[in-house]
């Protein structure tokens, strides 16, 4: 992608952060007499839209395969498992033990890991591995290759032969029933793509990566109801099943975003080709253990989420989608990137001028909406590690976590809008919890 489309997305940000920043000042400068009328208006609105997509997951039922029709090896597809590691020496070993012991025919799997520059003993581990395990294929990139993980994914590609390409991160784990139960839901739903639900190993190591799992169960139900109102859905990076002729008319995975899973989930909707959300199997990772590495990891995710509505504002509003898909992307769009930069303006704004807060009953509104997703998807039954003691202390400590989202969105804008950016991939650091 050219420094032109860089300073692009610049230009994109900046007047996207102008506009929140006009939003937020205007009913302070003016103080008009019935804003607050409006806002509560607004939340009303918000409140019936993402009740409405919350509600859609009471018709899921976590049984739903037991109805499934059974699928005989000999009609199960050809798979490419494919993982792009670089320094991930605590849980590579334990990762290709678990892949080769899942429950798959053996003639029509393929495990590819993608050595990406490793300087730990990763490579090390992996050359044993390669003996052990015939069927193991190592790629290696080297450490200045570029592109990030969607570099190595991409370099990986002219190596599979698969019709189907699992993307997994190194601290994957699966049920060992996980990938026939995964090709049942893709025949039952003529799915392009399926995003497994995504459900933390280390739920209860401390704080955060308990909140990281109410988090993580309030997103899936967010998800699954997106997909249900308005045919909306996003893929997660780890544990994406991707169908390979799909991904490759799309354009395989942009090496010129930082979430290759959020761009390509934009694309997909774009080229009409369905991504599913699979409730149960889940796929288990390690949440993040420290409040550095949360952030780093939140920045990223954030960069990434915008990035994308810039790269593809244009497209998303021209015909190539449904109007309920449009206004379920600004909905979100709004909720998630425009409401935690006008709420916190508004907050400082109100503090400095000692006036009340003018976006209030909408900010609260968010809140409740994400309270009732976090309590729910916790609490309904699901497979892989839950939480055991969810209680009204643990929802309102849930929510004050996820005000986190109310600096990280704000300072991200701000760095995308007024500094030039070079794409950086940082890894999470798996410890093999």
């Amino acid at each position: 992608m050219s420094n032109g489309f860089y300073k692009n997305r610049r230009l994109k940000s900046f007047l996207f952060l102008a506009v929140c920043l006009l939003v937020s000042t205007i009913p302070h400068i003016f103080q008009y007499k019935y804003f607050l009328f409006f806002t509560i208006t607004i939340s009303f609105l918000v409140a019936c839209y993402g009740l409405n997509v919350i509600s859609k997951n009471i018709k899921r039922s976590v049984s739903s395969q037991s109805n499934e029709k059974i699928i005989s090896n000999d009609k199960l597809p050809a798979l490419d498992i494919l993982v792009a590691a670089r320094d991930e020496e605590n849980v590579i070993e334990r990762l290709v033990e678990r892949l080769f012991d899942l429950d798959y025919p053996i003639n029509k799997l393929n495990i590819y890991i993608i050595d990406d520059g490793s300087s730990d003993k990763t490579p090390l581990i992996l050359e044993r591995l390669s003996k052990e395990f015939d069927k193991l294929k190592i790629i290696t990139r080297s450490a200045n290759a570029g592109g990030g993980k969607s570099g190595a994914l991409n370099y990986a590609l002219k190596f599979t032969h698969g019709e189907w390409l699992l993307i997994l991160d190194a601290d994957a784990q699966l049920k060992n029933d996980t990938l026939p139960r995964l090709f049942r839901f893709v025949y039952a739903g003529s799915w392009s793509a399926v995003q497994l639900r995504k459900s933390v190993i280390n739920v209860s190591k401390n704080f955060l990566t308990t909140c990281q799992s109410m988090e993580m169960a309030m997103d899936a139900i967010f998800q699954y109801g997106r997909l249900s109102v308005a045919g909306v859905s996003e893929l997660r990076g780890n544990g994406q099943l991707i169908n390979k002729e799909v991904l490759l008319k799309c354009g395989s995975f942009n090496e010129d975003t930082v979430t290759d899973d959020l761009d390509l989930s934009l694309r997909l909707l774009l080229s009409k080709s369905k991504i599913g959300i699979l409730w149960d199997p889940p796929v288990m990772e390690e949440a993040v253990e420290n409040i550095s590495a949360l952030f780093s990891q939140r920045q990223r995710w954030a960069e990434g989420g915008l990035q994308r509505f810039f790269d593809y504002g244009e497209q998303l509003f021209s015909k190539k989608i449904e109007l309920i898909q449009k206004f379920d992307l600004t909905f979100f769009f709004i909720l998630q990137y425009a409401l935690p930069i006008i709420s916190l303006v508004d907050l400082i704004l109100s503090i400095a001028l000692t006036e009340s807060p003018s976006y209030w009953p909408i900010s609260i509104t968010a809140f409740t909406l994400s309270g009732i997703a976090v309590w729910y998807g916790s609490s309904c039954k699901s497979e892989g590690p839950v939480l055991q003691n969810l209680n009204l202390m643990m929802m309102l400590v849930s929510l004050v976590y996820l005000s986190h989202w109310f600096l990280v969105i704000p300072w991200v804008t701000i760095k995308m809008s007024l500094f030039p950016k070079k794409i950086l991939w940082k890894k999470t650091l798996h410890t093999g919890v």
